[in-house]
């Protein structure tokens, strides 16, 4: 959730206008032929959606929504992969360990004992917001297991400008979590999340009423809200993790950095410079964060043509 102006990073879009807009999409259930299964691995049970046939793509999310949020893109890379679409621990219809583990490092070892369980080899890896950081973690213990990686509109913590990142006023929730915080927002959930979902959408009305209930139900869950602040609380080790990854060196394998227009936009691509070799630059238009809520059509065109991209 980062709502970050293309060219500077201390300058806030908002759009109070656009709740007038049209809704463009919603969440849809996964076609009949995803199967649909639960992986004990890592100390967690990873909820998992898999669909189609042909090389192996994993779909990461990120907060505020779940797995769920990739319909549209898996529907339609599952005529030519094999989609691998999780929750995130502690979110969705994966476990939520009380005892920890929300560090993107060991969530990276999460996605390893997914792909190890389904006897899946080399993938390409498509992120979104905390889902970046999972990926990350994932695509730099294991390099030799992703051949492209896109990753969509959220920084890395310690890479690149993450200090001035930290500064932007609208990121207090970096800070906010613990058994107190808890409590407040319990029975509160669709409240805090509409908070994200209306500040960091250009057009707060395309994150439509039926989704927005959907996700709020799924985070009402025994432990969601608490899964959610460590993931956020975790973000001080991720920064040490992610700093030495760099220093064992930059990822090598093809890198799409795509930010919506107006929220991270080629800032994306910024970040990942200093974590990678071989980076194009990818700004989704008439969109803030919500990529997939505001533009999934442009979204889902431009990660299919760089997938599809000869080497």
């Amino acid at each position: 959730m980062f709502k970050l102006a293309p060219v500077a990073l201390a300058a806030l879009i908002l759009s109070a206008s656009a709740l007038a807009s049209p809704a463009q999409a919603q969440v849809k259930p996964f076609p009949a032929d995803f199967k649909v299964q639960d992986i004990a691995t890592n100390g967690a049970k990873i909820h998992v959606r898999v669909g189609g046939k042909g090389p192996a793509v994993v779909l990461l999310h990120g907060y505020g929504e779940t797995g769920d949020m990739w319909e549209p893109m898996a529907v339609e890379l599952a005529k030519t992969h094999t989609v691998i679409v999780p929750d995130l621990r502690g979110l969705g219809l994966s476990s939520k360990p009380a005892s920890g583990g929300y560090d993107k490092k060991n969530q990276g070892q999460d996605v390893a004992g997914v792909l190890d369980a389904l006897k899946v080899g080399q993938v390409d890896l498509v992120t979104h917001d905390i889902g970046n950081m999972v990926g990350y973690a994932f695509a730099a213990e294991h390099r030799d297991r992703v051949r492209r990686f896109v990753l969509i509109d959220a920084p890395l913590p310690g890479v690149g400008p993450w200090e001035e990142i930290l500064k932007n006023p609208l990121l207090w929730h970096f800070r906010f979590g613990g058994p107190d915080m808890e409590r407040l927002v319990a029975g509160r959930e669709r409240i805090y999340l509409d908070r994200f979902w209306n500040e960091f959408s250009a057009t707060p009305a395309r994150f439509t009423e039926a989704s927005r209930e959907h996700y709020a139900k799924l985070y009402a869950l025994p432990g969601a809200m608490h899964g959610g602040f460590s993931q956020f609380a975790a973000f001080d080790q991720d920064a040490i993790d992610n700093k030495a990854f760099i220093a064992e060196g930059k990822l090598t394998m093809p890198v799409l950095a795509m930010g919506g227009e107006k929220s991270f936009g080629p800032m994306m691509a910024t970040v990942m410079r200093f974590a990678a070799t071989n980076v194009t630059e990818g700004v989704v238009p008439d969109s803030g964060h919500w990529i997939m809520e505001e533009n999934p059509k442009a979204t889902v065109a431009m990660v299919r043509d760089f997938l599809e991209a000869k080497p």
